[in-house]
C-alpha cells in the first residue's frame, strides 16, 4: 500500500509503499527522546518528493545511520542505513509521520536499542 508522509512544516514530503502493520519502538538514546516508531522498507520502496535542501544529516555512534531532520521544524520523518548482514539499503519511516495513520491500530513491538 502507498502511504505519504511529511516532516511537520510540510517542506519534506515523501511517498513509500509498505504493508504497515506493525512498528518497532527503540529505547536507544535517539529514539527514545524523540519517541519515533518505526517501520523499515528498501530504499526502493522510497520516493522524496520534496525537500532534500532541507534535510540535515545526524549521525552518532557507530555513524551507520543518517538521521535526517527537517531544517525548518526539525522533524526526523525517515533515516537511512545499509542493512548489515545483506548490504540493503533501507530506510526507516516513522509511522508517526505517515498521513492517515491510525497508530493505535498497529502492533508495537519493543527493541532493546540501549544494549547495542
Amino acid at each position: 500500500m502507498k502511504h505519504t508522509g511529511s516532516c511537520h512544516c510540510g517542506k519534506v514530503t515523501y511517498e513509500v509503499e509498505m504493508n504497515l502493520e506493525k512498528a518497532m519502538s527503540c529505547n536507544c538514546s535517539i529514539c527514545l527522546k524523540k519517541g519515533t516508531l518505526l517501520d523499515f522498507v528498501p530504499e526502493a520502496q522510497f520516493k522524496l518528493l520534496s525537500g532534500e535542501n532541507d534535510l540535515v544529516d545526524y549521525q552518532f555512534h557507530k555513524m551507520r545511520i543518517h538521521h535526517l531532520f527537517c531544517r525548518v521544524c526539525g522533524v526526523t520523518s525517515f533515516a537511512k542505513a545499509t542493512s548489515q548482514k545483506e548490504g540493503v539499503k533501507m530506510i526507516a519511516v516513522n509511522v508517526r509521520c505517515l498521513d492517515n495513520v491510525d497508530i493505535s491500530k498497529l502492533k508495537i513491538n519493543e527493541y532493546d536499542g540501549k544494549s547495542l
